[in-house]
């Protein structure tokens, strides 16, 4: 094991740690070189799992023989394993480890939409989803639920972003995912993208001319997208005017909506139970 203990907190590799934001984690003028954090040994597990690449670790002393003793096995000898009291560790970090294990990874070269569907019947498309609890519930409940592929644009928020890596416990890690962009830069024209990819789409909203979630003309679609929109607003009109249809879930008492995170998972469960394994 190649263990650094830590005395300060200003070596330039503990930046990614303390002092980067996540969109600098992300490096966007070079992708190759983006980085992520996954957090607590089950997340960092299910990463390595997935094939995902560590690069560096942080720890408690403690953990060194503990919790993050069978992540150390699994990674290159000669990774760098940090290590130092929780005291210090929180003033790199801004927080108490979650059970005092942080992995940096390194992101992986994004995939195009076509590779990321290419097999799928069932999507979902995030537009402008930015909230980071939500959108970690939602991938989540697309692993546990049956759902292909996740698309998000590109004002949702980063699925490697670290709260909604911890919310997903690494769900993010076994859905394929990637950023959905429009040639004309609009938003109907993420929808146009769907339909030439050959989904039936459809619009998470409420309309006069929206069916229930559980209409069998959704069921019976051999391709579908399902788009979901943000927090508060919902989907713009222009994208709903595009969707082949809208799609509401039946509710009482003059509730009008879920949280998306609520809805995602009851929607899931609905469009994608027909084409589950069920063991």
């Amino acid at each position: 094991m190649n263990i650094t203990e830590l005395t300060s907190l200003g070596a330039p590799e503990l930046q990614v740690y303390g002092t980067l934001t996540e969109a600098q984690l992300r490096n966007r003028l070079e992708p190759a070189k983006g980085v992520f954090i996954a957090e607590s040994p089950k997340v960092i597990s299910v990463a390595l799992d997935a094939g995902f690449e560590p690069l560096s670790l942080l720890c408690e002393r403690k953990h060194i023989e503990g919790d993050a003793r069978s992540i150390i096995a699994r990674c290159p000898a000669e990774m760098p394993v940090y290590t130092g009291s929780r005291e210090l560790l929180a003033q790199l970090t801004g927080y108490t480890l979650t059970r005092g294990v942080l992995c940096a990874m390194r992101r992986p070269q994004p995939l195009t939409p076509e590779e990321v569907c290419r097999d799928a019947r069932r999507i979902v498309v995030l537009h402008g989803v930015c909230d980071t609890t939500n959108v970690g519930a939602i991938f989540r409940s697309a692993a546990a639920l049956g759902i292909d592929a996740l698309l998000m644009t590109r004002d949702s928020c980063d699925p490697l972003n670290r709260r909604a890596v911890r919310v997903s416990m690494g769900s993010v890690f076994l859905v394929p995912w990637t950023w959905l962009d429009a040639e004309d830069g609009t938003a109907a024209g993420t929808i146009h993208k769907l339909q030439e990819m050959g989904f039936t789409t459809a619009a998470m909203a409420l309309r006069k001319d929206d069916v229930s979630i559980d209409d069998p003309r959704l069921k019976a679609t051999e391709r579908l997208a399902l788009i979901m929109g943000t927090e508060g607003d919902g989907l713009p009109d222009a994208v709903i005017d595009a969707s082949d249809l809208v799609v509401k879930i039946p509710m009482h008492h003059g509730v009008d909506s879920l949280n998306v995170g609520n809805a995602a998972a009851i929607a899931f469960w609905e469009l994608a139970k027909d084409f589950r394994k069920l063991l």
